[in-house]
This record gives C-alpha cells, sequence and structure tokens, in this order.
C-alpha cells in the first residue's frame, strides 16, 4: 500500500494509527528486501522507522551473561506498552541493536513484534567496545575469517538454532585509534557484508575510528554505503559528518531525546544546506529492560523523536519529503539487503 505524506504528518502530531498491519512475505530477494525477525519483507513496508533502540541490555559481560539472567515473560509486559505506543504514533518499524553476549534474545523479539504489529529488525557480530568486555573467548583467538563465517551462518541458518535471522550486522569499536582486535571485527563486519548483504552498523562515537574503519572496509572492497556511523552525534566537529555522508556512509545521530534536540536541529540543518539529509539517520538509542535492577529498572520511552523533535523540524521549515527522507526513505536503503562494493 502507498503510505500517504499528509496521513504520516497526522501521526506525528499525535493522531492514533489506523493502518492495517503490513503482510509479511516469506520470499527473500537480495536487493529489495529486509529481514525482520517475522521473515523477509519488502523494504518498501518499513514505513516510518527507528533504527537504533534497545528491549533488553545485559551489562553483566560475556564471560557471565546467559538467558537465565532475566524472565521472558516480564520483559515482555514490561516492553509492550512502549512498542504499542510508538505504533500508536505511526511507527513501523524498530531496528533493536542489541548484540550477543549484551542481550540479544530473538524470542523475545519475536514476541513483541507479533504483539504490537511492528516490524523489529535484530544483529549479527559482536560489540568490541568498553574494553571488550563483550566479547567471547573465541573472539580473541578465531581469525576475521572465522568470526564472518559464524556470522554468515546465522544469517542463513537462524540465530541460536532458532529459524530468526539477523538484519544487519551490529559491531562496536572504543574511540581512537583502532586497536588490533577492533580492526578484526571490522575486517569480519567486510567479509558478512561481501556473502549477505547485510549493512554494517558499528557503534563508534568520534570520527577518528569511523573514518578507520571506512578505510578498513575499502581495502577490503566494501563501499562506505554499506557502513552506518553509530552515534556519530559524538563526535562534535560537524564538518567530520559532512565529510562521511559525501563519502556515501550513512551517519546515525541516534541519540534524541527531548533535552538534546537544539543539538540535532543544528546537524540537520546542515545537513539539508549540504543536500546531504538522504544520508543521515535518527533514532533515540532509548529503552531498556535491565535484569540486575527490580521489575527491569527505568525504561525510557521511544517517543522524543514523534513529540518534542519532528515539530521542532517543522518550524524550522522542514518540509513533509524532508522528514520522510530520514525517516522513512533512507532506513529502507540503510537496511535494504544488498552488496555494497568498490
Amino acid at each position: 500500500m502507498t503510505y500517504s505524506r499528509r496521513r504520516f504528518l497526522a501521526r506525528c502530531g499525535g493522531m492514533l494509527s489506523t493502518l492495517p498491519l503490513l503482510s509479511i512475505t516469506p520470499q527473500f530477494k537480495q536487493t529489495s528486501e529486509v529481514i525482520t525477525v517475522g521473515g523477509s519483507i519488502s523494504s518498501s513496508k518499513m514505513g516510518f522507522s527507528l533504527i537504533h533502540e534497545h528491549v533488553l541490555v545485559d551489562f553483566v559481560g560475556a564471560a557471565e551473561i546467559s538467558k537465565e539472567r532475566w524472565n521472558k515473560g516480564k520483559v515482555v509486559r514490561k516492553v509492550l506498552p512502549y512498542l504499542q505506543e510508538i505504533k500508536a504514533l505511526g511507527c513501523h518499524t524498530l531496528v533493536e541493536c542489541t548484540p550477543a553476549y549484551l542481550g540479544r534474545d530473538v524470542d523475545i523479539l519475536a514476541e513483541l513484534s507479533n504483539k504490537s504489529g511492528l516490524h523489529i529488525i535484530t544483529n549479527t557480530g559482536y560489540y568490541g567496545a568498553r574494553q571488550n568486555k563483550f566479547l567471547p573467548a573465541h573472539a580473541f583467538t578465531e581469525t576475521s575469517k572465522q568470526l564472518a563465517k559464524r556470522w554468515v551462518s546465522e544469517f542463513e541458518q537462524g540465530i541460536d538454532g532458532t529459524a530468526f535471522r539477523p538484519g544487519f550486522i551490529k559491531t562496536s569499536v572504543d574511540p581512537g585509534p583502532l586497536s588490533d582486535i577492533h580492526k578484526k571485527l571490522i575486517s569480519a563486519a567486510a567479509l558478512t557484508h561481501k556473502a549477505t548483504g547485510m549493512s554494517i552498523a558499528s557503534h563508534t562515537g568520534p570520527a577518528e575510528a569511523a573514518f578507520e574503519q571506512l578505510e578498513v572496509l575499502q581495502k577490503l572492497g566494501v563501499a562506505p554505503a554499506a557502513f552506518i556511523w553509530v552515534h556519530a552525534q559524538n563526535e562534535k566537529d560537524n564538518n567530520l559528518h559532512v565529510k562521511a555522508a559525501q563519502m556515501g556512509a550513512w551517519v546515525s545521530l541516534d541519540g534524541v531525546s527531548k533535552d538534546n534536540i537544539n543539538e540535532y536541529l543544528k546537524i540537520l540543518i546542515l545537513f539539508k544546506s549540504n543536500k546531504l539529509l538522504n544520508h543521515v539517520l535518527l533514532s533515540h538509542d532509548a529503552g531498556w529492560y535491565r535484569p540486575e535492577e527490580v521489575e527491569g529498572g527505568s525504561f525510557r520511552p521511544y517517543t522524543d523523536i514523534f513529540i518534542h523533535l519532528i515539530p521542532l523540524l517543522k518550524e524550522h521549515k522542514f518540509t513533509e519529503s524532508d522528514i520522510e527522507q530520514v525517516m522513512i526513505i533512507n532506513p529502507k536503503d540503510a537496511f535494504a539487503i544488498k552488496k555494497r562494493l568498490v
């Protein structure tokens, strides 16, 4: 079905969604699909998308993490109302960025997707930031090819013995020059992309590591268009955001809250003036259920883009097309399963 611009803008003003749930098709096509926990869908059906959010995160570390640390039913009951809230505001897709060994639980995501009516996309890959606390032991001993083989296997066969498949690669590096193991992670991500067409979302922050990763990718034959610079808002030199976008990378500004929307407005105005809105992604990095806290602890809703940022953009002459570009068109292009090679 065609997505109505008028209906989209009405939703951003808080009106309840009246669209029926989008159907999920079982077929998988290399260049026009995204992969959700409900199966493959046409990228055109992603609709309004939040591209960096979390349902559950467990910071205990790779050596101790276990799904026994949380009760799936309690997680679903806690998180579901927050997903239903954004569904009512017009959201169709949520990209869940919690990687393996940090709390990824595809059974929970599948149940939440089914009950909320949202498309939810999960990931493969490993998280190297925070001084490698969340890397499994084999990540230190295996080669990039061996790690890539694991991630490709999840794409082809499913995650943790399930039929649920990842829709993108999530990795992570510390700020500053890349360590050897972080070079290995991004190399493994490059090999996985070349085998599968999944995009690479790398928790990065400041620009130095972002451009180093782009260099590694290009040496391995992967184009910047396959790379999502996660937490780019942590780089304060906005000219470097422009540089990465001009190279073809996705610049992900994924920490939106009601307290910082003027900072995001400034960056988005810069992108618009440089005709680069087609390379920016927006999200909250919100949530999430914390297994170590009573009842999962506090949970930050996924609503500030709808309630605070979009109205501010409209006040500053961002058009319907501008908002659709960032929140609808860019996500479907960034997460489409497509090999992006040099």
